[in-house]
């Protein structure tokens, strides 16, 4: 959540950068001037409950020295007790609107960094560079390839689950299970992460932590009968293993790296990418986290965005880089890097991972501290990013790598986690 010291101090210029969000700080906007009339009531309260104490010392101060000499302090008394009183009300409307004003802040997206462009929407964002030799040839799309070589079933997923499923055979599941192990393998002895395994499984707090509630309830499982959700990202647990923790400087950084199943509703992708497995209910993906100090985050935003970076590279996969514009930020993100893959099929790159800084935003939210140069315990940054999404990893494989005989061949990076198989092929009938 934002600040709500700086909210206080520095309102105007705050919600002059929020609205580079543009359509998406409408909603923001009202939230906005919610927050801020709640913290103005919190404000009057504390002036009164300063003033009633105060009035309660002074009446006290008065009955010790009447008891003291024998007088009646019955008058004195009584009016102790209308303080009492009113004393208890106010205690009520504070607690009543600190909690409103809580509610309200978790409503609020995160500011953009300044360094962020302004812009719209996704045609707004900027090229930063393009790398590798995109084919301009004619290739089968991903679900067609998949389909011929026998190792993405589709009909079976949806017969099991429902549509936006698959089921990987053969050649396709060891594919997909190459793909983890190598991108945790780089990750965890290259890039430097310590690997962790989470439950799939996240309460409403550790959800609240990493911004995916309340905004965004819509789109995520909800488990019947439990105020819990299957997990959008692995971001939401490990992220949250630091929740309402005090670290200590010599901590930072952390990383960590973790494979999870992902599951989303995909409420609001109605017609988009329903063939095919870039946009489905369930999918796996790699994470990236880091907790770093605040003055660090851009700095380690770089690095990350470098580790997931090198999973394209290796594959040899075209791909360009681009940074989001305000306007197509994330609720949480304070900035953001694309990395999008090239698909010739479609004759277009498509998001492969998101690499975003968070600055203190989540570190507020999830009640994650580190201790500043001075010992006082302040929020810490959280950086995260994909690395890679593995569904759309296989996706670009088989299409990139596809050959005129129907036959895809297997990265070299990932042929001796194949069991040495050096191509898919198309099984032979009789």
């Amino acid at each position: 959540m934002i600040d709500r010291k700086e909210l206080r101090v520095n309102a105007a210029a705050m919600e002059q950068a929020l609205s580079k969000r543009g359509e998406k700080a409408v909603n923001a906007s009202s939230a906005w001037g919610v927050a801020l009339s709640l913290d103005e009531k919190q404000r009057l309260l504390k002036t009164e409950a300063e003033s009633l104490q105060a009035e309660r010392n002074r009446v006290s101060k008065i009955i010790g020295q009447k008891k003291a000499t024998g007088e009646d302090a019955s008058a004195e008394l009584h009016s102790m007790g209308d303080v009492g009183k009113r004393a208890k009300v106010l205690d009520a409307e504070a607690k009543e609107a600190e909690a409103a004003f809580a509610m309200t802040l978790l409503e609020i997206p995160n500011i953009p960094h300044a360094s962020v462009p302004e812009g719209k929407d996704e045609n707004d964002n900027e090229e930063i560079r393009v790398w590798g030799n995109p084919r301009h040839d004619e290739v089968p799309a991903h679900w067609d390839i998949g389909e011929s070589l026998g190792i993405i079933d589709f009909d079976a997923g949806t017969k099991l689950a429902g549509s936006r499923f698959s089921v990987l055979r053969g050649a396709g599941a060891r594919l997909e299970r190459a793909l983890i192990q190598f991108m945790l393998d780089k990750h965890a002895d290259v890039n430097g992460y310590d690997e962790v395994w989470v439950p799939a499984i996240a309460n409403r707090k550790t959800m609240t932590g990493t911004g995916q509630l309340p905004k965004f309830e819509e789109d995520l499982y909800a488990l019947t009968g439990e105020d819990a959700f299957l997990i959008p990202t692995a971001e939401v647990p490990v992220t949250n293993l630091y929740q309402d923790m005090i670290l200590d400087a010599s901590q930072l950084p952390i990383k960590h790296c973790a494979y999870t199943a992902c599951f989303r509703r995909e409420a609001g992708s109605a017609g988009r990418d329903t063939r095919g497995i870039i946009r489905q209910h369930q999918f796996d993906k790699v994470e990236l986290v880091q907790l770093v100090q605040p003055e660090n985050a851009l700095t380690a935003l770089d690095e990350l965005l470098s580790h997931a970076v090198s999973i394209l590279e290796s594959l040899n996969l075209p791909y360009r880089l681009v940074n989001l514009c305000a306007g197509d930020l994330g609720f949480s993100a304070e900035k953001t890097f694309d990395l999008e893959v090239w698909l010739p099929s479609q004759n277009t790159y498509r998001e492969i991972s998101s690499c975003s800084s968070f600055g203190q935003f989540q570190g507020r939210r999830a009640g994650i501290r580190v201790r500043d140069d001075q010992g006082k315990p302040q929020a810490v940054a959280t950086i995260n990013g994909s690395g890679l999404a593995v569904g759309r990893t296989m996706v670009a494989i088989l299409e990139n790598y596809w050959q005129k005989d129907g036959s895809v061949k297997i990265p070299e990076a990932l042929q001796s986690y194949m069991g040495g198989m050096t191509a898919i092929t198309p099984k032979v009938t009789a």
